[in-house]
């Protein structure tokens, strides 16, 4: 499979008085496309790497950005912007506004003066992400928001579902799955674009995760009616064994038939970005302190105790020092080994890993849901071949983008090694695990991903969606939003 490209590339040509001939900037990225592309925080990238060849200064201290608005009541629009500096030349630009601006000035500043084409104005309505205005239809909306017409792995696992009628269907997966002890799954349905849910199991707490994403998407478009089960769980629950029932999940393994939709975890970080949550793939690029030659050759790790081969790592971290730096967390499945393994040692910001060149991803209970943010970091991957997979693994290859590690680890300490012997070749698979999430993992791939599943779900269903009565409506924030401008499509040239 391709990996698949979605931003929209603006290449401007800009002079610079302080520079003898012309540089090109290439600036691309959802966050040029303000009016069109509804974000928690919008991003766009800007490449001065021509630049970077030819200064000694920090570029960081040389490249500013002001970006402001004005409000329908001709105040300033509350915009925070935030920069993030990858070490290469490049920078990703972030901003978020707190309420509807009518307009939108972005300034580029390189040694305090424009960079030509700066500053780019658009006009509004600009909204930000609280508001609740959805206009478009699915199809209009998929378009605009650059999102692709399908996914081979949407189309993968939706094709022993053709045609389903969900009545039927949610009966039979409560039949057969309905056990509070040891599952919880939620029932959506969505009428009229409004959420309706109700759950079955005794832990129902991560139904926030699933509710956000689908109450994120009807602030910004008109869904389609549909209904959808979504498991609570980490581990998928439909046995390929088994009749197929259509249940959506987090993870997905090489004997079940689950409908995989991205983690909660990355779900989450694409919704609260520059929000609650400081871990995303647009973050982790923005806070590494130290470029490929400057990290320290070991293998990094950390985590709790959730699967007997990360007390094997710690053995073979032990036995090799001067290749490894890993430790447990947290002893909770292996207490009675914690005097063996321990002592637990505290938890490290996840941006220290990237002090080190190689980053060991090994599974926990199911797919370890950290590896979006190594890929992202610049680091090897040195990845533990695994039966569970999260919805992008199929588009990852062994060698180009990660170093596959056996199951059992026993090849681990010669992999770290072959990386020492082979700088250059573990050097260009990192970039190249980068490249992959910039072009797969950003938070308008997963945005993406979740919209183009549930809109190819809904044309698959033959009952008519009705509301039960012992569902509870999921309400949408309350925001004071003025959406009278309404929603235009927007396709202006830059």
């Amino acid at each position: 499979m391709c990996t698949y490209k979605i931003f929209n590339y603006v290449v401007i040509l800009l002079s610079l008085t302080n520079v003898s001939y012309q540089e090109i900037a290439k600036m691309h990225g959802p966050g040029l496309l303000p009016k069109e592309i509804i974000m928690p925080a919008r991003y766009f990238v800007v490449n001065l790497t021509s630049i970077l060849a030819t200064e000694t200064l920090h570029l960081s201290d040389s490249f500013a950005v002001e970006i402001e608005g004005k409000t329908p009541n001709k105040n300033y629009c509350r915009i925070w912007v935030n920069k993030l500096y990858r070490k290469d030349g490049t920078f990703i630009v972030r901003y978020k506004n707190y309420e509807t601006c009518l307009d939108l000035t972005i300034s580029l500043y390189y040694k305090s003066k424009h960079i030509k084409g700066s500053p780019f104005t658009f006009q509004g309505p600009i909204y930000p992400d609280q508001c609740n205005c959805p206009t478009l239809d699915f199809d209009t909306w998929l378009e605009q928001y650059g999102c692709p017409k399908s996914y081979n792995t949407i189309d993968s696992d939706l094709k022993l579902y053709n045609k389903i009628n969900m009545t039927i269907m949610v009966q039979k997966i409560i039949d057969r799955f309905h056990n509070p002890e040891s599952t919880s799954f939620c029932h959506y349905a969505v009428k009229n674009n409004e959420v309706y849910r109700n759950c079955y199991g005794k832990h129902v707490g991560f139904n926030m995760f699933s509710d956000n994403i689908l109450m994120f998407l009807a602030r910004k478009v008109v869904l389609p009616d549909m209904e959808l089960v979504v498991n609570l769980g980490d581990w998928p629950l439909v046995r390929k064994n088994t009749e197929p029932l259509p249940i959506f999940s987090w993870c997905g393994s090489e004997d079940t038939l689950d409908i995989l939709m991205p983690t909660y975890d990355i779900t989450e970080s694409t919704i609260e970005n520059m929000g609650r949550v400081t871990l995303d793939t647009l973050s982790v690029q923005g806070s590494i302190e130290r470029q490929w030659a400057e990290r320290e050759a070991k293998a990094v790790w950390r985590g709790r105790d959730s699967r007997r081969e990360r007390l094997d790592l710690v053995d073979i971290a032990r036995a090799n020092p001067d290749l490894f730096n890993v430790s447990l967390t947290n002893f909770f499945f292996f207490r009675d080994k914690e005097a063996e393994y321990g002592p637990k040692q505290p938890h490290i910001s996840f941006f220290k890993f990237f002090d080190y060149k190689y980053l060991i991803n090994i599974d926990g209970t199911v797919a370890a849901y950290r590896l979006p943010y190594l890929l992202a970091g610049g680091g090897l991957v040195l990845k533990q071949e695994s039966p569970y997979f999260e919805h992008f693994y199929k588009l990852l290859k062994p060698w180009e983008h990660y170093v596959p590690v056996a199951r059992d680890l026993s090849d681990l300490r010669q992999r770290v090694l072959w990386a020492r012997a082979h700088d250059d070749e573990a050097h260009k698979i990192a970039q190249n695990a980068r490249q992959f999430a910039n072009e797969n993992l950003l938070p308008q791939h997963i945005i993406c991903y979740h919209a183009v599943l549930f809109s190819e779900w809904s044309k698959r269903l033959t009952n008519n969606v009705t509301v039960e009565d012992n569902m509870t409506h999921v309400p949408q924030p309350s925001f004071q939003c003025d959406c009278q401008h309404g929603r235009v499509n927007f396709h202006q040239e830059l």
